[in-house]
């Protein structure tokens, strides 16, 4: 699969957001902007949700069933599924669909790893859609506490690839500043935006996946960002074992919050891979990570440099399920190291380097 077929797919913007934070008044807005006039939303009918809008389809999606071994999130209710098949057609007129991409708004604490299984991995819903991008809307005034209270939103804002921030009119410049702060090292690889202040533009939103939909080849750098492990508060910059190395895990805890707190488990860090990979041993960590610690690799993202191919492989994991991996017609630069960056809970980058080295000898 190369860049261009990956244009064709139906592009997909999942906003997820705490209780509360304003997501209704967003959308009225964002579908007031020309590049959402025709995009399609899809609300949860549990929310008292009204939007002057055209093309809006509901769904009922937001139950997780538990799985015989314990896991919350191998599946979810069929519902959602029917949906984004169905709008389609339901949409259409004369063969031609009448929207562009497509807005997913989840319910107050959902999880949004089922729904980015749904579209990574399913067979129907991955030949037609494409992943864009992970919104979390953030409320100024109970962030803090949402954060301490509820660790689904810690993992909203860890999975997302842009943080929005509601609200920011309602509370001193200090307490929103801390507030950014702890969003920081949660995930600092996510802009954040204040939507008081008329920042959540289309353009800050929209292509945030790693193929945008005017563009002709792949944005690595910009869906990587691994610029921002390295420039993160409390970043370790030293190297060790040859592989070069970005961690942003605060050891001191912030003394204003309970020190076990929820978020106080995320690390997020990238390295890089000094030698090429086989696909066997690439298959063989990557299973190995999914298998003993699937449920605690947030998200990760990586290009990798495969033994006798020219072309890199790009990857994508959000806790144990992987998108296929996509070969990049060419290197974006001269650079041909293989490079992930990972947001995990309770592992840290040695664990992650250490299974590298133990199943494949590499050490970079």
């Amino acid at each position: 699969m190369t860049a261009s077929p990956q244009k064709t797919l139906i592009p997909v913007t999942l906003l997820t957001g705490f209780l509360g934070s304003g997501k209704t008044t967003l959308l009225n807005q964002l579908v007031q902007q020309p590049e959402f006039s025709d995009a399609l939303i899809i609300i949860n009918e549990f929310g008292e949700m009204s939007l002057d809008h055209m093309l809006v389809a509901h769904s009922t999606e937001n139950v997780i069933m538990e799985m015989g071994n314990g896991c919350l999130c191998c599946t979810i209710r069929g519902d959602l599924v029917k949906t984004l098949r169905d709008i389609t057609w339901r949409f259409s007129r004369g063969g031609e669909r009448h929207f562009s991409r497509v807005l997913i708004e989840t319910t107050g604490l959902a999880d949004p790893a089922p729904i980015l299984h749904t579209l990574m991995t399913h067979p129907q819903i991955a030949s037609r859609y494409r992943l864009d991008g992970v919104v979390t809307l953030v409320d100024a005034c109970a962030g803090q506490h949402t954060l301490d209270q509820h660790p689904e939103a810690v993992k909203q804002a860890a999975v997302a690839d842009v943080l929005l921030l509601s609200k920011q009119d309602l509370v001193t410049d200090q307490d929103y500043q801390l507030l950014q702060q702890r969003l920081r090292k949660i995930n600092p690889a996510a802009p954040q935006w204040s939507v008081s202040q008329g920042e959540a533009t289309a353009e800050k939103l929209l292509d945030l996946g790693l193929f945008s939909s005017s563009g002709k080849t792949a944005d690595v750098e910009r869906w990587l960002r691994e610029e921002a492990f390295a420039d993160a508060p409390h970043a370790d910059k030293a190297p060790s074992h040859g592989v070069h190395h970005h961690d942003n895990h605060d050891h001191d805890h912030d003394h204003h919050h309970d020190v076990n707190r929820h978020d106080d488990h995320i690390r997020a860090f990238c390295f890089a891979i000094e030698t090429p990979l086989t696909e066997e041993q690439l298959t063989t960590w990557l299973e190995v990570l999914m298998s003993f610690m699937g449920e605690n690799i947030l998200r990760v993202k990586g290009i990798l440099n495969i033994k006798d191919q020219d072309r890199p492989l790009v990857i994508h994991g959000v806790q144990h399920i992987f998108h296929p991996p996509v070969p990049l017609p060419a290197w974006p630069s001269e650079d041909r190291r293989s490079r992930l960056v990972f947001i995990t809970r309770d592992i840290g980058r040695e664990t992650v380097e250490g299974a590298l080295k133990a199943l494949t000898g590499i050490e970079g």
